[in-house]
């Protein structure tokens, strides 16, 4: 679904911010489109793991941290656990290279399953293709009285990738077969709803993450209601639970010109080669952490461009690894880390938004925006509150004094069936916002051609595979002057030596670390006449392709 192109985006590289989130809000709403339990078992012995890669283990990370939170306020044992390839580095920075590795992936969920005598697991990857959770799924496979294993993903079976795997006997697509048959007898699980193309193809952060996050919440919701509430599961009761997630849109996006103004801002910021900076509290700042990660795969960023801090640093974070903060100054994610080493470089033309809800410390959150502001005009907020909790609207008022907008998204009672229920409504209602804004600045400062994300990072097989790809169908030249133009920019070479053009694919991936804008230069080489100096001349004049393209046209236009 990641790959696909949306209609409706289409032309989002020329949209307007108001349209850029108007058509996000078009496209989230396809999730809720239609198409033409277990017992629970002793956590000594059993437990549930997560495992993806990228936003797929980020997100694995919240949905296990929130219900084994959920589990201690009921006085029970933690059961959920989570994989991320790259481990805890990867929750806060981009490791696109071990998504590669099956075998670590296996060792990975054999470290966390020791000793368990059963083990639902459940493995996602969004466009049915990470080498790392498809060797996982068929160490699963192998081990049917331990395991039971569900692939959750968002692109047709049939399109599972089919592409061989590094010393593997396995594709994904022919595990996806294995389990497709096993699922006839119920030992594994397929989940794989169409929920339409992403509105900026090429990643599946955005609707792949938050339909994810929907999936798997109202699953364990259910299971938790019937395990310690004795809720029966019902057909009716899961679509009612689903139907709240649906609501979740309405009330986000009916803030759609507050949404606009974030997007803005933060789209001014980058375009001055500025930053966005996410300060958060709660799992909302989690959430906070997760898109700003996202934006250096996702659009070639530098970590620095968009930037997430907690409150309680790894102490709230509370990740397997602890704190990370001697891997280098990315890991700094406290709000005393922003305090000491981004206050006081700031300036106007950094935008910060604040991220809380009204449980949330406002003293806390107030005395942050003093210190903001006194830095800086260009102070925002996005603030959750419940309706007719005049107590919280009080302590917001001087909070908004501050603030150069504040979004303010306000939940009607009816829609809240639980506490619970209403925290995960937020979380997704903060995803989507937090997605709005950092791909509509990322959109408005060039980084898209039609609705395709171009300056992706060529780190890994499956990114040299879609760049590939991408250029192919961008340009529409043949595959072989496609790879041609992506080693000229990944070796910043007009001619390619037998040497790179003979090396494998994980040769040039280690050499494309070290450059930048790669897919966009090999773009520019093909649609004009230009070298490979001339191009990256011009891209730096013009960092938008379509309007560097249309420079080449203009130049080569008969003089009358």
């Amino acid at each position: 679904m990641g790959k696909k192109s949306n209609p409706l985006t289409r032309d989002i590289d020329q949209a307007s911010a108001y349209s850029i989130v108007k058509m996000l809000q078009l496209c989230d709403s396809q999730m809720f489109q239609e198409e033409a339990g277990t017992a629970y078992q002793d956590p000594q012995e059993s437990c549930v793991v997560m495992s993806g890669c990228g936003t797929s283990g980020r997100l694995a990370f919240l949905i296990s941290s929130g219900f084994n939170k959920a589990l201690s306020q009921l006085n029970q044992s933690k059961v959920y656990s989570y994989i991320i390839a790259g481990g805890d580095r990867a929750l806060l920075s981009s490791q696109e290279a071990p998504e590669d590795d099956p075998r670590l992936g296996v060792l990975s969920l054999k470290k966390v399953c020791e000793g368990k005598k059963r083990v639902l697991f459940i493995g996602i990857s969004c466009g049915l293709s990470a080498p790392f959770v498809a060797g996982q799924l068929d160490f699963c496979l192998q081990h049917p009285e331990v395991y039971m294993p569900v692939l959750v993903g968002f692109n047709p079976a049939h399109q599972a990738r089919d592409e061989p795997i590094q010393d593997c006997t396995f594709t994904f697509h022919s595990v996806v077969q294995r389990m497709q048959e096993l699922a006839k007898s119920q030992k594994a699980f397929l989940i794989n709803p169409a929920v339409g193309p992403e509105a900026i193809s090429g990643s599946s952060r955005m609707k792949g993450g938050s339909a994810t996050k929907i999936l798997l919440e109202v699953a364990f919701s259910a299971a938790h209601a019937a395990t310690f509430s004795n809720t029966p599961i019902t057909y009716n009761g899961v679509l009612e639970h689903m139907k709240a997630y649906e609501r979740t849109l309405d009330v986000t996006y009916s803030q759609t010109d507050g949404i606009t103004t974030l997007v803005e801002a933060a789209g001014q910021s980058l375009r001055c080669s500025r930053h966005v900076y996410y300060l958060g509290w709660g799992s909302l700042a989690l959430l906070g952490l997760i898109d700003a990660s996202e934006c250096t795969p996702t659009f070639g960023a530098d970590y620095e461009d968009v930037r997430g801090f907690i409150s309680g640093g790894y102490r709230e974070l509370n990740n397997n690894d602890g704190p990370l903060t001697s891997l280098g100054p990315k890991f700094s994610i406290a709000h005393e880390d922003f305090l000491h080493l981004i206050l006081p470089c700031l300036t106007d033309k950094d935008t910060v938004l604040l991220i809380y809800t009204h449980p949330d410390d406002a003293t806390e959150v107030g005395n942050m925006a003093r210190r903001v502001r006194e830095k800086t005009p260009n102070l925002h907020a996005v603030y959750h509150q419940a309706d007719g909790d005049t107590a919280a609207s009080l302590q917001q008022d001087d909070i908004k004094k501050l603030c150069l907008s504040t979004l303010k998204i306000t939940w009607p009672r009816e829609a809240l069936a639980s506490g619970t229920l209403q925290h995960m409504q937020r979380e997704l209602s903060t995803k989507l916002v937090l997605n709005a804004v950092s791909t509509g600045a990322h959109v408005l400062k060039g980084k898209i051609y039609q609705n395709h994300m171009i300056d992706l990072q060529v780190t890994n097989t499956k990114l040299y595979r879609r760049a590939t790809r991408l250029l192919q169908k961008l340009s529409a030249c043949p595959e072989e002057n496609c790879e041609e133009a992506l080693l000229k920019a990944i070796y910043r070479v007009d001619m390619l030596t037998v040497e790179m053009t003979s090396s494998d694919i994980t040769t040039h991936t280690c050499f494309a670390r070290n450059s930048t804008k790669v897919v966009p230069l090999a773009l520019v080489i093909l649609l004009t006449s230009w070298s490979l100096m001339e191009a990256e001349s011009h891209l730096k004049q013009q960092p938008i392709v379509r309007e560097a393209v249309a420079q080449w046209m203009w130049e080569l236009r008969p003089l009358s």
